[in-house]
């Protein structure tokens, strides 16, 4: 039974760094009805950013603490965020206010590809590591109730609250401000929303910007567990079957989807690898998701569209 919670728990942690994820992908969708093919290369370029400022920025103002150090070049990769979607919408979406969602999904594509070779150009190409202060030792507990305890991984936990803390507010946001109900009438029709005065461009700046800070926490996790390296562009797209299963519109879906494939992977790889073969972790998450658009194409918690002749 320990063994069992283990893998449960295991599974649930790494749902969460995927589901840090697919909040981004969620949030373009609300507020631009397209996909955002670009939120792996996004998180990808914030680690980066978050990485060689924390290891430029305290020897050049002579700081000795991690900590302090960290904050300063968080704040400072932010602003490195909002700079990136100002440009985005600026030039890459502003031109393209109205046209098809296959443009938008298109553009998005390329934005990915420009960032990939932005940031390798800027920040470097090597694998660089983030430190947050957080002990790399596993945590043991349970170790009175079960045989050896249950062996729990300090960065999975740190993660769980961030995710638990951004949900929470994303939620209140989208639901209650007025700026968030403005997100969710562009979303529904871009026309109709410019029509009443919402600002469409300002109000995708915000969006893109909010992604933007979503992508550099995603990164900053990410980053601290594998290291800053360009496989995490690839390892984000594992996002992908999260959003699908959650429901593209959904904040709180997107952090179920996360757990239920983290769990779905981890136990499949444990007990039905073995039977099997090896590299279910590779592939069930997509399976999974195929099954779900079969059934229910909308997601767990996405909104069923009913056109009405």
């Amino acid at each position: 039974m320990g063994f069992f919670l283990e893998v449960v728990l295991g599974g649930l942690m790494a749902g969460v760094l995927y589901s840090l994820v697919a909040l981004g992908f969620v949030l373009i969708f609300k507020a631009s009805g397209v996909f955002n093919f670009a939120q792996g290369a996004m998180v990808l370029f914030a680690a980066l950013a978050m990485a060689r400022l924390a290891e430029w920025l305290p020897p050049m103002l002579g700081i000795d603490s991690v900590l302090l150090g960290n904050l300063i070049a968080f704040a400072v990769a932010v602003a490195v965020m909002i700079a990136v979607a100002w440009a985005i919408e600026r030039l890459v979406l502003r031109p393209l206010v109205n046209q098809e969602g296959i443009t938008l999904l298109m553009a998005t594509l390329g934005v990915a590809y420009f960032l990939d070779g932005f940031g390798q150009t800027i920040w470097g190409s090597d694998i660089y590591q983030i430190n947050l202060g957080i002990s790399k030792d596993p945590l043991l507990v349970l170790d009175n109730v079960f045989e050896g305890g249950i062996l729990l991984n300090r960065d999975d936990i740190a993660a769980t609250f961030i995710a638990a803390a951004l949900v929470a507010v994303l939620a209140i946001f989208f639901q209650k401000t007025a700026t968030g109900r403005a997100l969710r009438a562009v979303a529904d029709d871009h026309q109709a929303a410019q029509s009443i005065g919402i600002p469409l461009n300002r109000i995708w700046v915000i969006v893109w910007s909010v992604a933007g800070f979503v992508a550099l926490v995603a990164g900053m996790v990410w980053g601290s567990k594998l290291g800053v390296q360009f496989s995490l562009a690839v390892l984000a797209l594992k996002a992908l079957p999260v959003v699908i299963l959650g429901g593209f519109t959904s904040v709180p879906g997107a952090i179920v989807g996360g757990l239920i494939i983290g769990v779905g992977e981890k136990l499949s790889e444990v007990y039905l690898g073995p039977i099997i073969g090896g590299g279910l972790e590779n592939w069930f998450a997509y399976v999974l998701a195929l099954g779900f658009l079969l059934v229910r194409p909308q997601g767990l918690f996405g909104e069923k569209i009913i056109d009405r002749v």
